[in-house]
């Protein structure tokens, strides 16, 4: 398997691996966007923050990214991060890769503190989070309807870099490259791509 950063071009791809999601509490979308709008997502996500796709043989079997965690500036040093498998790829351990080197690319950057959010129950995700040291710091109860039913969503954190003061500004990821795609290379191999 390779991994590389996402591209506008992708949006088909890694929408069809989150259509299998959309009728399941992992997401609360509730209507699958359009090509055109995840194509929009990629664009703007990946002007900043990492945005992976994990490859078997030239087919897109996953992603992750990470985003911005919350609005206000003094937030600037946290992501919020999320992956997606393809459900033929699910229990492989490549979603702990993928998460991994998201992760050491976000410190890379300089951001400090990642957050996950999992609608309860979902063993998988939060077996994932608790085997990469995140913890749980909390539940939002009744926080979203979907499915016909009201659903509960349990917060992960994760310490990524030290607490510089001040701290120094967080690079955009088109100025990690070289070292991003080092990452990389470590997790899958000398064939790992890396394309901003």
């Amino acid at each position: 398997m390779t991994a590389r950063f996402a591209a506008a071009g992708d949006a088909e791809d890694l929408l069809a691996i989150y259509a299998q999601y959309i009728d399941t509490p992992v997401t609360f979308e509730t209507v699958l966007p359009s090509a055109d709008g995840f194509r929009g997502r990629i664009k703007e996500i990946s002007a900043f923050y990492p945005y992976l796709v994990l490859e078997e043989e030239g087919k897109i079997v996953g992603y992750a990214y990470a985003h911005r965690h919350m609005a206000r500036a003094a937030y600037g040093w946290n992501a919020e991060l999320s992956v997606y498998l393809d459900g033929a790829f699910l229990s492989l351990g490549i979603g702990g890769k993928l998460y991994s080197a998201l992760i050491e690319i976000c410190a890379l950057q300089g951001i400090r503190t990642v957050y996950a959010g999992v609608t309860l129950p979902n063993e998988r995700s939060e077996r994932l989070h608790e085997s990469l040291a995140f913890r749980r710091i909390g539940v939002y109860r009744n926080t979203g309807f979907k499915g016909g039913a009201w659903r509960d969503v349990a917060w992960f954190e994760k310490n990524i870099a030290p607490y510089s003061v001040p701290p120094s500004p967080v690079r955009p990821i088109g100025e990690v490259a070289e070292d991003a795609e080092r990452i990389l290379k470590k997790y899958f191999g000398e064939t790992a791509a890396l394309k901003i």
